[in-house]
């Protein structure tokens, strides 16, 4: 799968280019107008890589790389692309756990190994926000205050008392991990487990903290700052990167991920970047034109044209009056449903004029 070409741009092409190319594919392909949602989904795949700076060099320089959190259910490197390209830098202790997946039986053959990699890095975190929908017109900001694990202060980390060693563990001689032989009828089988003594670090401190005891991290609360952008939907996701829990003991920490849900409006109805609301109109504005005032989502008032001789249910659009585009410039449409007001109640002169109308044929 090739993002560049997914977006129909050049691998030169600017930010801009690659904003404008997102915003043009996603209003033909998106679900809520009828479009494929396969293609959809590629087609926003490709501009988080590219529209981040560092994924867009990482996959400049690798390939079609997944994290945790990626859209392929973080899947790890393409395995082809690696095999091929051992000469770049590529992490080898991650292909050799695919070669481990590979090749559970034979001589000396090797069970799935746990990546130290995976045993220090912090769990990731998902939160929920809710917003009105006025607040999509414009980019928020929320505080939030989570309850996770935080690096401990006193030894920033390290597991062990300010100023004494980190020795490498006795049991599994600095693995990290115990290996286990069992004979089977189709061989030799080998397994891999996480050192119990050291908890797969592969190093055990000479003196444990006296605040972490060891384990480098402490419970704690941290308030974080989180950008909405102007334009999101219901249901959207952030990443805000490593600001999940902190990692053992050096380990990379996990992300943040907040899921954003959008209060209904009693006015406006959403769909897509468009609003749609409902008007009432009287019968002589419908029969001979007139000009009314309509509520927009800004809470100001525009001008609306209603022409001669206008039908109930006339879908009358406002350019630019709807919700900004996400991760790109200018705006949706409002469209406006007329709907002719039949009073219940007249009073005579009104029944009067109804009727001289009447006899003229209307």
């Amino acid at each position: 799968m090739d993002y560049y070409e997914i977006l129909g741009i050049t691998k030169n092409a600017s930010q801009e280019e690659i904003k404008k190319a997102f915003h043009k594919l996603a209003h033909k392909y998106h679900p809520d107008k009828g479009g494929d949602e396969k293609k959809f989904k590629e087609i926003n795949e490709a501009y988080q890589i590219l529209s981040n700076t560092e994924k867009r060099a990482q996959y400049d320089q690798f390939g079609r790389v997944f994290d945790g959190a990626g859209a392929n259910g973080g899947q790890g490197q393409d395995f082809t692309w690696a095999w091929q390209n051992q000469s770049q830098n590529f992490d080898f202790e991650d292909l050799g756990d695919v070669f481990e997946n590979f090749f559970s039986f034979g001589g000396g053959g090797g069970g799935r190994r746990a990546s130290r990699k995976d045993i220090r890095k912090g769990k990731d975190i998902q939160v929920d926000i809710e917003i009105s929908l006025e607040e999509t017109l414009r980019k928020t900001e929320r505080k939030i205050t989570l309850t996770k694990m935080l690096l401990c202060h006193r030894c920033h980390g390290k597991g062990a008392e300010p100023g004494t060693k980190i020795n490498e563990c006795f049991s599994c001689r600095g693995t990290g991990q115990l290996q286990q032989i069992k004979k089977t009828i189709l061989g030799s089988y080998t397994s891999f487990t996480v050192c119990p003594a050291c908890g797969g670090e592969g190093t055990k401190p000479e003196k444990p903290c006296n605040v972490c005891k060891g384990e480098s991290r402490v419970k704690g609360s941290e308030t974080i700052d989180v950008i909405i952008p102007a334009g999101i939907d219901n249901n959207q996701a952030l990443e805000v990167e490593g600001k999940g829990d902190a990692g053992k003991k050096g380990g990379k920490a996990g992300n943040l991920y907040v899921r954003i849900y959008v209060k209904e409006h009693s006015v406006f109805k959403r769909k897509g970047d468009d609003l749609y609301i409902s008007q009432e109109v009287a019968y002589s504005q419908a029969i001979l034109g007139d000009e009314i005032e309509i509520p927009t989502l800004e809470g100001t008032q525009i001008l609306l044209t209603v022409p001669q001789g206008t039908e109930s249910g006339k879908v009358l659009r406002i350019s630019g009056k709807g919700i900004p585009h996400f991760g790109g410039y200018g705006r949706g449409n409002m469209y406006v449903e007329l709907i002719i007001k039949t009073p219940k109640k007249i009073s005579k002169k009104q029944k009067e004029l109804l009727d001289e109308l009447r006899r003229e044929g209307l």
